[in-house]
């Protein structure tokens, strides 16, 4: 696997290496600057210190359906304050900690996200904002990687390019440790009905937590499905 870095600033798209074009997978990650009457724009820069992890959102009517986490050393405070704006609505906090919290809600932030759903390339959760910008991953053939940069250009947005990996070989679309988490889970019967193990089973096996067990089988999931949908376009 042939990995390569850029940094594009100011809306304006890197160039890429010619060697690049017509190969089998890109896997990019981005940061964008929010537009400021976003709700979590507003609250990320009032607590420049946290990091707001979007773990899962749908479109739901003209509002978004979102599960999302808040690390923190001021967890009570954030969530009172994402509980209290006036974009939200049906908060609920299903964890919380003296370090974060998890919370489902509703929120009038569908353009957080919609360019993904506008170029047809699946988000892959989670994503990232921390003090106003927003940090995401695509996964995306190279023809899609090009409208997806150009649609991007076209916002006007400031972003930046943080990396480009690009593998010839789509064996390699997973990383080794999202590849062993697969084959616990499927060994262990993890994607069977009714499920034959827990998160926390595949994270005993693994000798890790169930939190990082849970997000890499969300990578690797998210990277494997995008994947097949991005062929069948």
């Amino acid at each position: 696997m042939k990995s390569n870095k850029t940094e594009s600033q100011h809306g304006h798209r890197a160039s890429y290496p010619d060697q690049l074009r017509g190969q089998a997978v890109i896997r990019a990650r981005f940061r964008l600057a929010l537009p400021t009457d976003l709700w979590i724009a507003e609250v990320s820069e009032l607590y420049p210190d946290a990091t707001f992890r979007l773990l899962t959102g749908v479109p739901k009517g003209n509002r978004a359906l979102e599960l999302g986490e808040v690390r923190t050393t001021k967890p009570a405070t954030v969530s009172d304050t994402i509980r209290n704006h006036s974009d939200i609505l049906g908060y609920e906090e299903l964890y919380s900690s003296d370090s974060h919290v998890i919370a489902q809600y509703e929120a009038d932030e569908k353009s957080l996200y919609e360019f993904l759903w506008e170029s047809s390339l699946p988000p892959e959760f989670p994503i990232l904002v921390e003090d106003g910008t927003m940090e995401f991953d695509v996964t995306a053939t190279q023809p899609q990687f090009d409208a997806f940069g150009e649609m991007l250009d076209e916002t006007g947005r400031e972003y930046q390019l943080l990396t480009l990996v690009h593998t010839a070989d789509r064996n390699d679309l997973l990383t080794t440790r999202q590849r062993e988490c697969l084959n616990v889970a499927q060994r262990k019967g993890y994607f069977e009905v009714p499920r034959g193990c827990t998160l926390d089973d595949i994270a005993a096996t693994l000798d890790v937590d169930k939190s990082s067990t849970s997000e890499t089988l969300r990578r690797a999931i998210g990277r494997i499905v995008g994947q097949f949908l991005m062929e069948r376009k």
